[in-house]
């Protein structure tokens, strides 16, 4: 049997699921005619940077791509912060429905940390549903909003006395309520493709009646329905600028219910890199357990490819001349495991080599295909200190401070006694006018208590007060959110393995997207510094976090003294930190954190066809595949790199999807 090599090109989420799954999954086919990778094939994996992977290969920053958890001092033993992205939402696997349609979670990353052996580090990942406010200069949380007491907005009927986020739902009742609206995961696959304005609207609303919500832009539909100040409003009190773009609003009305308070959310104790060193050492092992040749390389990308006389022939460039081509070789297929713009460098040094043969990345309708995917660039600077001074000493202190009741709470509680039919009881979903306990998070003892006792009918004892609480307690991450252009602040705290250490406390200091990421880049050099490196050949988001410099850090401290301690407030107040450090995601190879589709696309079309791109040009077809978290129906989550990536094995290399994906299509349909 001819041996196989499979190239793949991004050692980030996509990169490494591909390799994963090519070597640890089953094939519909018997062993003699499968695609997947046996004994004596080959399986290379270039990665333009170079993560720190292991002892054997080591690297300049925590893998993940996007993904990059940054320790104390750069040791895994204490506290750290993540500067990437940072939680999931976890499938509860237990759960007597959780493969049905409605079920929420991410259900391969969820499985993919439970076969890594990682779900011992899952650990609730929650955010305060009281958060505290700085907007327009003045400090506020979520609860003291009243019609007595309105935000600092003068929002059309009365909008400033509710949530920031009820302008997300008054947009989004135009076509949908929770009840009439998309379920599942395909109801929503149809609606972005037919979903249209159901309400009457007045003849002075821009859009009307039947308008199709894919081909209207987000920020138009809620600068029309809301007004000049109602879009500032829930633009500035929701922290992502990247939520209210001018986006396929279609999309939009189901992504932004997922980043409004309340949701649940999980991460790894590990930091959330730890799932990326994870998933390569099991592929250096499966492949030395399989004879598999695994070929990783490091300080490579991928220059340029074509498919000359139905060969895949491919150039690489090394890293410190990226743009010059060193080798080249062929395949029996590749992945493009990158976001748009590493596939658009790709396509310009294709797009000049001298061939005969097919140029799959530059053919127009495969251009037009790869513009669906908005670039959204982001910005993050994390901070260690000695105390968390944002609880002991602020003015105004997030409340962080939360009770969830979890799996592993009520294991605990059983074993100090807890009756055993409180358990039961605690353990049911909601009915009635029983509200959910499970996995629900209170923000106070009163709430907490109150919801428990009303679902026992009984109310508790000292010892059993005492017991729950202590054993329910979680620290919510925040954020407190503002409009100046630090956005977002997210309270990791002493989260360190080693609980022996000294503590150290840590903080995602300024968490920004879109415009907001010039503010801070222009602070990276002093006023007697100049530019010596054009910002398209500055890739340092693949050397990892760099260091504050001292301008950046005193604005910053200056935004976080009048967040915590009011709009006076010197930036002396905030104490020196330990150490601060940042990482700008507009830089390349990635020049976007993450992604969103844009107006007037049927995003099913696109899925479907972008993964395989030469399925967009008449009579082609060649084995160069695109998959990560651009094209996904899950952008801005390792979710949609990881379904990309398994739609491909299971469509294009006969591999059984990793779970059952009846209720749960992996990417959305074309019809």
């Amino acid at each position: 049997m001819k041996t196989k090599t499979y190239s793949i090109f991004g050692a980030g989420a996509a990169g490494l699921y591909t390799a994963w799954r090519l070597l640890s999954g089953q094939s519909k086919k018997d062993h003699h005619d499968t695609k997947l990778l046996v004994k004596g094939d080959t399986l290379e994996l270039y990665d333009w940077g170079q993560y720190d992977f292991s002892k054997d290969d080591p690297g300049t920053r925590a893998a993940g791509a996007r993904v990059c958890t940054w320790h104390y001092q750069n040791d895994p033993g204490k506290s750290y912060v993540e500067l990437g992205g940072m939680r999931y939402s976890e499938w509860n696997t237990k759960a007597s429905d959780c493969n049905n349609g409605k079920a929420p979670g991410h259900r391969l990353v969820t499985t993919v940390i439970a076969q890594l052996g990682l779900d011992k580090y899952a650990v609730p990942f929650n955010e305060s549903d009281n958060p505290l406010y700085y907007l327009r200069a003045r400090n506020f949380y979520l609860n003291d909003i009243s019609s007595t007491n309105p935000a600092p907005y003068r929002v059309n009927n009365y909008g400033a006395s509710a949530s920031p986020n009820q302008g997300f739902t008054i947009v989004e009742d135009l076509a949908v309520t929770a009840t009439t609206g998309p379920q599942t995961r395909r109801e929503w696959d149809h609606f972005y493709q037919h979903g249209k304005i159901s309400a009457e609207l007045p003849s002075t609303s821009i859009f009307q009646k039947g308008d199709k919500l894919k081909d209207i832009g987000y920020w138009n539909l809620m600068f029309d329905q809301l007004g000049s100040e109602g879009f500032n409003y829930s633009a500035d009190g929701n922290g992502y600028s990247s939520n209210v773009i001018n986006w396929n609003a279609a999309v939009a009305f189901q992504a932004n219910n997922e980043f409004t308070p309340g949701n649940q959310y999980m991460t790894l104790t590990t930091g959330y890199s730890g799932m990326f060193k994870a998933l390569f050492a099991t592929i250096t092992q499966l492949a030395r357990d399989k004879g598999v040749n695994f070929n990783y390389q490091p300080n490579r990308r991928l220059h340029s490819i074509l498919d000359i006389d139905h060969v895949i022939h491919y150039s690489i460039a090394h890293r410190d001349h990226p743009n010059k081509k060193a080798s080249s070789a062929t395949t029996d297929a590749a992945w493009l495991a990158m976001p748009r713009y590493a596939l658009e460098l790709v396509a310009q040094a294709s797009r000049y080599e001298t061939h005969a043969g097919l140029d799959v990345l530059n053919h127009q309708k495969v251009q037009l295909y790869m513009e669906a995917s908005i670039m959204q660039p982001s910005y993050k600077i994390g901070m260690f200190f000695k105390e968390p001074w944002w609880q002991t000493q602020a003015s105004y202190a997030p409340q962080l401070t939360s009770f969830e009741v979890t799996r592993d709470v009520i294991l605990a509680l059983e074993t100090q006694g807890f009756p055993e039919r409180y358990l039961l009881k605690i353990s049911k979903p909601a009915s009635g006018s029983q509200p959910e306990i499970m996995n629900t998070p209170f923000s106070n003892t009163e709430s907490f208590l109150k919801a428990v006792e009303q679902r026992l009918q009984e109310r508790l004892t000292v010892v059993q007060e005492e017991q729950l609480l202590a054993t329910s307690s979680r620290n919510t991450i925040g954020p407190s959110i503002t409009d100046n252009p630090v956005r977002m602040v997210v309270y990791f705290g002493n989260n360190a393995l080693d609980k022996t250490t000294e503590p150290v406390y840590g903080l995602l200091a300024a968490y920004d997207d879109e415009t907001f990421t010039t503010f801070w880049q222009e602070l990276e050099l002093g006023p007697e510094q100049q530019r010596h490196v054009p910002l398209s050949e500055n890739t340092e988001p693949l050397k990892g976090p760099r260091k504050v410099p001292e301008r950046m850090l005193k604005m910053l401290r200056k935004q976080l003294a009048n967040i915590h301690f009011g709009p006076g407030a010197d930036y002396s107040y905030v104490p020196e930190p330990l150490d601060a450090a940042y990482i700008d995601w507009s830089l390349p190879p990635f020049n976007a954190g993450y992604h969103a589709w844009a107006a007037h696309y049927d995003i099913g079309d696109v899925q479907q066809n972008i993964r395989k791109p030469s399925q967009l040009i008449p009579g082609a077809d060649t084995n160069i595949f695109i998959v990560g978290e651009a094209y996904s129906n899950d952008q801005a989550w390792v979710e949609g790199a990881y379904c990309t990536a398994e739609s491909v094995l299971n469509d294009f290399f006969d591999v059984i999807p990793l779970i059952d994906n009846t209720e749960y299509p992996f990417i959305c349909s074309a019809t």
